[in-house]
């Protein structure tokens, strides 16, 4: 059976979450009922990472297995007709190797988080950010960040239902942007891991929201790191700003497709 790699973007409002529930709508049911409709049966697909409700992704990964040799750019297509009307377009397609999988296969994982900084009510973000009200000091989250940069045992970020097996993660990249609007500010978080723990973006997001606000120090996000506790951390943000936006491989499978 032909291996395919598909790039997915959704928007997560309306779904909870990647994974397949029985009684609640998920990308992952969504993609599935679809290949459905190409090839009658029942389908299960593998992603690089599974969302939770409400995450966003502009560029998840997943594979399915078919019966028939599709041209990658015609199953694509034939794909997003039958999403519709649902928020999940597949952007790439590529046949692949029988052993590539989009989790195991995978080297790097790439979160971005939205945070918008006004006093008005977000209109065409709505959904899409976080929204608080008082102005944040880039600097100083970007100096907190800095803290979590490495290999660090993240327990204090950590959800307690979490079911990795180790909370010793690496985070090769803890970024901060800010971008003036014309209405408010907007900051842009960006973290690059091999994998993460379930809640670790958003625990680190609103632990560094808390520096930004001066409620915190950077000094703070050390000793909350330090003390291996998840009582201690910083409020967990909603999750409406969390992307997923790339995944690493060793080779690009969708280099050249269209």
């Amino acid at each position: 059976m032909p291996r395919f790699a598909l790039r997915i973007e959704y928007d997560g409002a309306p779904f909870s979450g990647w994974q397949r529930q029985s009684d609640l709508p998920t990308v992952q049911a969504a993609v599935e009922a679809a290949l459905a409709r190409l090839e009658p049966g029942a389908h299960t697909i593998a992603a690089a990472g599974r969302t939770d409700t409400g995450v966003h992704a502009t560029a998840q990964v997943a594979h399915c297995d078919l019966a028939k040799e599709w041209d990658p750019f015609r199953l694509s297509e034939a794909l997003n007709w039958h999403l519709r009307p649902a928020p999940v377009a597949i952007t790439a397609c590529a046949q692949v190797k029988d052993d590539w999988h989009a989790r195991f296969s995978a080297t790097g994982r790439n979160y971005l988080f939205r945070l918008i900084s006004r006093r008005a009510p977000l209109v065409h973000d709505r959904g899409r950010a976080w929204q608080v009200r008082q102005p944040l000091d880039a600097a100083a989250m970007q100096a907190g960040a800095d803290r979590l940069v490495g290999r660090h045992d993240f327990t204090t970020f950590r959800s307690t239902m979490c079911q990795a097996l180790s909370p010793e993660k690496t985070l090769d990249l803890a970024q901060v942007e800010q971008i003036d609007l014309p209405v408010g500010t907007e900051y842009r978080f960006r973290f690059h891991a091999r994998s993460f723990l379930h809640n670790q973006v958003r625990s680190m997001v609103g632990t560094l929201e808390r520096v930004g606000a001066g409620a915190w120090t950077p000094n703070d996000v050390t000793r909350a790191l330090a003390a291996r506790d998840r009582a201690v951390c910083g409020p967990v943000c909603p999750p409406q700003g969390l992307y997923l936006c790339g995944v690493d491989y060793p080779e690009d499978p969708f280099a050249g497709s269209r």
